[in-house]
């Protein structure tokens, strides 16, 4: 009774607080802030109160029922190259990685990644977004493939004021944005599968993140089958 009571209240909360109906052309940065401050609130006392199954829930109702379907804004990053990405300039669809470099990222995340460019860079832009300054982020940025675009923004650098707002102080990080070549946003998930770093975990840790991103792809690689690409997690 008492959970039939809990999925009751969940499914009233989901209707009333992510239900309203939203233009196809409102922007990310936009959409995000509806009822943001009520969305955080209960997001943190989730996950103060260690119900992370809670936590999780409000965050895919966030992304289900307000996020999906809306145009991610037209931003700029700085390249660890030097050079900068518009957004706007890249005409495929894109996965949008947020990091920081003192969030440690899960054993094998990085090479899993690593290997879903080298297959699929030709079809899609991945694009790695550090929250730091360049010199703090240029070590790590090294173990990204070439094919791996990366960036950083950061609050003191002039003109990242919009992208931090936008990203960093709402769905923090590690978060996954897959765009398709509109920029029309089509999931946004977490990032990272938790595994202890023993040499023994290490290929399962590879497996599951690599079948985590894959997954994602999917859904902006419309025209591939990428199910067969999934990795034994045994």
């Amino acid at each position: 009774m008492r959970k039939l009571l809990a999925i009751i209240i969940s499914l009233a909360f989901t209707a009333t607080f992510f239900g309203q109906n939203l233009p196809d052309s409102l922007y990310f940065s936009n959409a995000i802030k509806i009822n943001f401050h009520k969305y955080k609130k209960e997001s943190t006392l989730a996950f103060i109160l260690g119900n992370t199954e809670r936590g999780q829930f409000l965050f895919d109702s966030l992304v289900q029922h307000r996020l999906i379907g809306t145009t991610f804004d037209n931003l700029t990053f700085k390249k660890n190259s030097g050079s900068r990405l518009k957004l706007s300039s890249i005409e495929k669809p894109m996965l949008l990685l947020t990091y920081a470099s003192w969030c440690v990222p899960a054993p094998g995340e990085i090479p899993a990644l690593n290997k879903l460019a080298r297959k699929y860079g030709k079809d899609v832009k991945m694009v790695v977004l550090f929250w730091d300054r360049k010199q703090k982020m240029k070590k790590l940025a090294r173990k990204f493939s070439s094919r791996i675009t990366v960036c950083y923004a950061h609050e003191y650098y002039k003109n990242d004021a919009i992208i931090v707002s936008a990203l960093k102080h709402t769905l923090g990080f590690p978060t996954m944005y897959y765009l398709d070549e509109n920029r029309k946003v089509v999931d946004i998930r977490r990032c990272g599968v938790y595994q202890q770093s023993s040499r023994e975990n290490y290929s399962k840790s590879y497996a599951l993140n690599y079948n985590a991103f894959l997954d994602g792809l999917a859904t902006i690689l419309v025209n591939k089958d990428v199910s067969k690409e999934h990795l034994e997690t045994k």
